[in-house]
């Protein structure tokens, strides 16, 4: 596990359709200096062009076989490795965000200071978090502590080394594939931290309540999916997500009804849910006006949650390939 201060930087960005948030996104790229990978999934509009105008090396994903996140990173991560094979950092980012200006530098100088960080992340906040709840629920789902992490998002800078001896993403995954790939990180004996520095600016141009349930479905399947991938590890990861999306959407529920046969009074257990609103609301009191309305779509979101556990399982159980759940549709 060996870093350097002088250690030199690439940087690979995935997308499709992006428009103007890409060239944002590799101008923010381009300013930093380093060689920079653009991945395209089937994009209709001009993206490869602005990225080869930007001076990106790209690449177009065959989309005659399945698309997920992870096969696209591991595909930008293998061509830097071919134009930079001395590129001692990557910075993965997608195709909808904007680096901020110094994240690279503050980076590069944490993991070269500390040799077992094999991946750092930092503040991701969301553009317009005024245009919708949903764009502010982003922005304050990234809010995290800022210290050792469990795992990061799909926006880190990672040691490339770290990604090379763990074997990239893992492709099958629809989703949750950064944090798995942190639990086997954590697994070798790296460590992930999330440090005190703004690294990036998203677009999710959710205005939909529709848009915000996928994303929360999609969510739920990651849950599921990489948690049961790392059941037996120490290390495992997202097992008490899955539990909670079970208890408030599938087993209170259940208990309620098989309980109404036995007398009316059960009826009662419905107070769990309000009450739950309320103790999350009071938790985050610090919000102020909104706080109300984040603890609602707090508990709401557990129902998605569960939709999308369930849909991991039946799709196990039948032995079929899980469908990708996309929310900007």
């Amino acid at each position: 596990m060996n870093g350097a201060m002088s250690g030199s930087v690439g940087f690979v960005a995935i997308g499709r359709n992006e428009g103007a948030r890409l060239v944002a996104c590799l101008a923010s790229l381009a300013r930093e200096g380093g060689p920079i990978v653009y991945v395209d999934s089937g994009s209709t509009d001009q993206s490869l062009a602005e990225a080869a105008r930007i001076g990106a090396e790209t690449v177009s994903l065959d989309m005659t076989r399945p698309f997920t996140a992870a096969r696209a990173r591991n595909a930008g991560f293998r061509r830097l490795k071919e134009i930079a094979p001395h590129a001692d950092y990557v910075q993965f980012i997608d195709g909808d965000c904007e680096l901020a200006e110094g994240w690279a530098e503050a980076a590069r100088a944490f993991l070269g200071a500390h040799e077992d960080a094999a991946a750092a992340c930092g503040r991701l906040r969301e553009r317009y978090p005024e245009a919708s709840v949903y764009n502010r629920l982003c922005d304050a789902e990234w809010a995290t502590p800022v210290g050792e992490a469990e795992a990061c998002g799909g926006i880190a800078m990672m040691r490339a080394s770290a990604v090379e001896k763990a074997g990239g993403f893992r492709e099958t995954l629809i989703a949750g594939e950064e944090p798995e790939l942190c639990v086997r990180f954590r697994e070798a004996g790296w460590r992930i931290w999330r440090i005190d520095a703004e690294m990036a600016l998203h677009d999710a141009a959710m205005h939909r309540f529709g848009q915000w349930w996928r994303r929360m479905v999609r969510g739920g399947h990651a849950f599921a999916e990489v948690s049961a991938l790392h059941s037996a590890s120490p290390k495992r990861i997202w097992a008490r997500e899955t539990m909670r999306a079970a208890l408030w959407s599938a087993i209170l529920p259940a208990s309620l009804l098989l309980g109404a046969f036995v007398h009316p009074v059960f009826f009662a257990l419905l107070l769990a849910y309000p009450a739950q609103v309320a103790r999350l609301a009071w938790r985050d009191r610090s919000r102020g006006a909104e706080a109300l309305l984040f603890a609602a779509f707090n508990v709401l979101s557990k129902f998605a949650e569960a939709a999308g556990v369930l849909n991991y399982w039946l799709s196990r159980l039948m032995r079929r390939t899980p469908k990708l759940i996309e929310y900007k549709a």
